[in-house]
């Protein structure tokens, strides 16, 4: 059995840095090298769920990094404190119904999706509670726990920090993690193959089953009828169930009632999109994660670039990170700007300056940063270029209010309404004023034409 160099951690983790910037995580840090036995680097990770996944994704790229570092030819092995070498190089035993037609694996948890990475924020604080306390008490706080919303707003985020959490506290629980697709496809399988008593074990005898996406049960009579009699004995048993869709259960279509009625009976929870401040607090937490070094006026400037969901705030994240990385330059707010330049959200009708090019103009000009302009600070100096960026707004663009305030901070349309109002009648009885607003204007229609 041979010892590694004492730098062999430090350059393992530069080298995926530097080659496989967007899989590394901060948490990589608490991976120590063991030894090398047989060619075989063994890895030491303490936390069954990064465990799982490093197993599963980050194979290949640490054994090149190992190889890289090393200059030698090796393999390499993810192993917990409990792991034998041998054992760790057997395959598992298989337990009844785990080896259904159709069923496969089940989803994978990822270490990012835990409670402590989570944002939370107005549009999913009851949601995010309901979840704590499904981890805390699972079976008797809320049960079924239904998550509905839109997506990429954060439904898989919390079923998969309930799963962690609860494996946190006893790994040996039996929780069965899967899609709704996945649970039709073995039911239809295990139909054909002649075994059901081996899917019906498989599914009613967890300690927690969590489904995501449970709407695509929707005109599947069979399957329908199969989860009814899998959710009574679970629920009977008072064994927990967690449900993720995309719809509230009423909304689905072609849900038989008497699953509607189920689902409703314990406590369903809606996710909405979040908030200017939240979409921030996103993007912090996932370059926290990324162990991306950012200034405070990047993630402000991305989240005012897009609304819509997480998974698109990420995306830019990433990509920002790319061009950074690709150029071998520090991120800066330019750097985001022109990273993000070509993005659908930043085209613009012709003669028409977009939201992007009003804020840069009116920043410049009165030379405020703009996590103060989105902020929720009413300090005079910042208040005014706010309601010029809302007077201009509305001017030049074809945003409505709502969409106006809720760019600028989260604010409703009754605050851009008051804005033009005091930018027109300011106007009207300080010429020096006008002035300022006229020049800022002139100098943003030649930038738009």
């Amino acid at each position: 059995m041979a010892r590694l160099e004492s730098n062999f951690k430090s350059d393992l983790l530069a080298y995926l840095r530097r080659h496989h910037g967007d899989m590394c995580r901060h948490w990589f840090d608490d991976i120590e090298p063991l030894d090398i036995e047989g060619g075989v680097v063994r890895l030491l990770v303490d936390e069954p769920v990064q465990l799982r996944y490093l197993q599963r994704c980050c194979v290949q790229p640490f054994t090149e990094a190992a190889q890289q570092v090393s200059g030698r030819l090796l393999a390499l092995r993810f192993v917990g404190p409990e792991d034998e070498f041998t054992a760790a190089l057997e395959p598992a035993p298989v337990a009844e119904g785990d080896d259904l037609p159709g069923l496969g694996e089940q989803m994978l948890l990822s270490p990012d999706y835990s409670f402590e990475n989570f944002v939370v924020g107005p549009g999913n604080r009851l949601a995010h509670a309901a979840a704590t306390a499904v981890a805390e008490q699972p079976g008797r706080a809320y049960n079924p726990f239904f998550i509905h919303g839109g997506v990429g707003l954060g439904k898989t985020h919390l079923l998969q920090a309930v799963t962690q959490a609860i494996l946190s506290r006893n790994r040996h629980a039996e929780i069965c993690y899967i899609s709704c697709g996945t649970f039709t496809d073995a039911f239809h399988e295990s139909v054909k193959a002649g075994r059901m008593s081996a899917f019906r074990h498989r599914f009613r005898n967890v300690d927690m089953l969590v489904i995501d996406d449970i709407h695509f049960l929707s005109k599947r009579e069979q399957s329908q009828e199969e989860f009814f009699h899998t959710f009574n004995d679970l629920y009977q048993a008072g064994r927990q169930v967690v449900l993720s869709s995309d719809a509230a259960p009423q909304d689905i279509p072609d849900l038989e009632e008497r699953l509607t009625s189920r689902f409703n009976c314990g406590l369903v929870a809606r996710i909405d999109k979040p908030c200017y401040e939240t979409r921030v607090s996103i993007l912090k937490t996932k370059a926290r994660l990324l162990g991306a070094d950012i200034p405070d006026d990047v993630p402000a400037y991305i989240a005012a670039r897009i609304d819509s969901n997480i998974r698109e705030l990420e995306g830019a994240l990433t990509k920002v990170r790319g061009v950074a990385h690709a150029m071998d330059v520090p991120i800066t707010l330019d750097l985001a700007k022109a990273a993000l330049a070509a993005d659908p959200g930043a085209v613009r009708t012709a003669g028409q300056p977009n939201l992007q090019l009003i804020v840069d103009a009116v920043t410049s000009f009165y030379d405020v940063k703009l996590t103060d302009l989105l902020s929720k600070r009413r300090h005079k100096s910042i208040a005014l270029p706010r309601q010029i960026c809302m007077w201009l707004a509305r001017r030049h663009t074809r945003f409505s209010l709502e969409e106006i305030g809720g760019y600028f901070g989260g604010r409703d349309h009754t605050t851009v309404m008051h804005a033009i109002r005091a930018i027109e009648a300011r106007r009207k009885t300080d010429d020096r004023f006008s002035d300022e607003v006229e020049r800022i204007e002139h100098d943003l229609t030649d930038v738009g034409g």
